[in-house]
């Protein structure tokens, strides 16, 4: 049903300079695993295997992340490092990747608009690497294609912020179809404070259908002058349908210094020493 995520992953990450002067934002590790391979490993889980990555300058980290490397992999063959590349080694045999370079920065619906050569005519997922969901049961992904496969329109993943945080997120408000689940009739990108429709802000989760690219391609620049993906969204919810669902689990805003380090400290207590990398945690928590 969905078979590609497209991940825009071309921004500076300005947030972490230095650390993000030359290294991509997308691969700085949570403990031991690189952002955008979590977020590879939840379009898996969603049975989605191809990944479109919208690229920028600097960013060839990310392509020898999912490449193999011979020489590491010589020198730890037949040790016992060998097996922590067991993870990574099975991304890469379920996946396919393909790439393609976003030349300026003018958006997230210019980066999405940027993938359509990628996607091609179908449905797709986006995921935004910065935002970390975790969800022990079935990933976010994996909830949002089961609404697909019943409702066939675009769909935002949205959770419930403060209010005095509505100014820092796209925010829907529409009527509720059944538990947490809504039907947009309104979106608004970045609200003035007091203004917002809701609190409910939406996160890095999307599916959407193709007709996306075109009301993308008419879509003029708006907030702070780039090509936003809610502004489209918005047409589409006028002229036919989009959904916004409240999923289950737990989202860490990576992008920021606070999120990062509270979604460290989860996954660290809650993956690595739990028994996602067993050596490791046996030698660290005997």
């Amino acid at each position: 049903m969905i078979n590609k995520c497209l991940f825009p992953a071309a921004g500076y990450g300005t947030r972490f300079l230095p650390a993000t002067k030359s290294m991509p934002k997308e691969m700085m590790p949570v403990v031991n695993k690189p952002l955008i391979e979590y977020g590879v490993d939840e379009a898996l889980e969603a049975d989605i295997h191809g990944m479109c990555i919208v690229t920028g300058r600097g960013k060839h980290a990310i392509m020898d992340h999912f490449d193999k490397n011979y020489e590491l992999e010589h020198q730890i063959s037949g040790t016992n490092k060998e097996v922590l590349l067991d993870d990574i080694r099975n991304t890469i045999e379920k996946a396919s990747f393909t790439y393609i370079r976003q030349h300026e920065m003018r958006g997230l619906g210019h980066a999405i608009l940027t993938g359509r050569e990628l996607v091609g005519d179908e449905a797709f997922a986006v995921v935004l690497a910065d935002d970390l969901c975790i969800n022990p049961g079935h990933g976010v992904l994996k909830q949002m294609v089961a609404l697909y496969k019943q409702f066939r329109c675009s769909i935002v993943a949205v959770e419930e912020v403060p209010e005095d945080e509505t100014h820092k997120y796209g925010v829907i408000s529409g009527q509720e179809i059944k538990d947490d689940l809504f039907r947009v009739d309104n979106m608004v990108e970045k609200p003035d404070p007091g203004t917002a429709p809701s609190n409910l802000a939406i996160i890095g989760r999307y599916i959407l259908t193709p007709d996306i690219f075109e009301l993308l391609e008419n879509t003029p620049p708006g907030k702070n002058g780039e090509v936003q993906i809610t502004d489209a969204l918005l047409k589409q919810a006028q002229a036919g349908c989009v959904l916004a669902y409240k999923f289950k689990g737990e989202r860490f805003d990576c992008g920021s210094v606070e999120g990062f380090i509270e979604a460290t400290n989860h996954c660290y207590q809650n993956l690595y020493l739990g028994g996602k990398n067993k050596d490791e945690a046996t030698v660290k928590n005997p």
